[in-house]
């Protein structure tokens, strides 16, 4: 049974929070989670279809790396991984095991634990998996490269990772960061950035489905929302989600390649703000260090 080696203190989470230092990851995904439903669970299912292949999970040792609300772990599962799932957020950890409680309970196939995708000790304490999960987590560690190095070490040989990063748009994601820390400063603070850059989303999600000739509210309802996520929880995520950092595609790319890893599947965010998704498959041995 893997056994937490080191994390930080609760009280180190909600103190980080406090200060204006961490948003609170967990609070957004507690209100996800009354907005849980088929649809979504289904939209999460489709979206690991679709990027790793239709049976890659059957069978396979699944880790949720910084699991959120726990959604994905329980698409994994469904779809016939062995599941471990874990968060830095304590918050988070309840989320994933409420998800459990509702749909796996007492299952020996799913584990849960509390701890930093940061902490060596901690991660080799859990084994190596044949799928690794990481999507929009690794740049809100506040150590985006060592976050790299050591996820690439979960990997089994022949294993796959699935990651998503955060774009680097330049002075954008610069200014990006400086919204994020207005954001997480204070109540009044966030209030009034979400009224400034809520609109803003709206409008421009309106404007590019009216120039597709789609139904705007669509993108509001749960079928039409990408990795049956939430639109508004997403949005929220994007204001105040601090730790920041991004990356270039190239540059993960080259990351992984040194590392033994094939790029098998790259989804970019067209140089928006957002995320780039990237499959590897772990092939070869690592390069020699310089």
């Amino acid at each position: 049974m893997p056994r937490v080696v080191h994390v930080e203190p609760v009280e180190v989470v909600r103190r980080e929070i406090a200060l204006g230092e961490r948003f609170d990851f967990g609070r957004n995904w507690r209100r996800f989670l009354a907005l849980l439903n088929e649809q979504r669970i289904a939209g999460a299912e489709q979206s690991l279809r679709e990027m790793l292949g239709g049976d890659a999970l059957r069978g396979a040792r699944f880790l949720d790396v910084g699991s959120g609300s726990g959604l994905f772990s329980l698409a994994a599962r469904r779809l016939g991984a062995s599941v471990l799932s874990f968060d830095y957020d304590p918050s988070s950890v309840a989320c994933t095991e409420e998800i459990r409680r509702r749909f796996f309970p007492d299952d020996a196939e799913w584990t849960i634990r509390r701890g930093s995708i940061l902490d060596r000790e901690f991660i080799r304490s859990l084994g190596v998996f044949d799928v690794v999960y990481a999507w929009g987590v690794l740049h809100h560690t506040g150590n985006l490269r060592l976050a790299l190095e050591i996820v690439a070490d979960t990997v089994a040989a022949r294993g796959r990772l699935f990651l998503a990063v955060y774009n680097d748009q330049g002075i954008r994601s610069v200014l990006w960061r400086q919204v994020k820390r207005a954001y997480c400063s204070s109540t009044v603070a966030r209030w009034l950035i979400a009224a400034l850059f809520l609109p803003y989303f709206v409008l421009g999600g309106l404007v590019a489905d009216l120039a597709r000739r789609k139904n705007p509210l669509d993108r509001y309802r749960a079928a039409g929302t990408p990795r049956g996520m939430s639109r508004i929880r997403d949005w929220s995520d994007w204001l105040g989600g601090l730790p920041f950092e991004v990356a270039k595609p190239e540059v993960i790319c080259e990351f992984f390649d040194r590392r033994g890893f094939r790029l098998k599947r790259l989804t970019t965010c067209g140089g928006r703000p957002g995320c780039n998704e990237f499959v590897f498959v772990k092939d070869r041995p690592a390069e020699p260090a310089a």
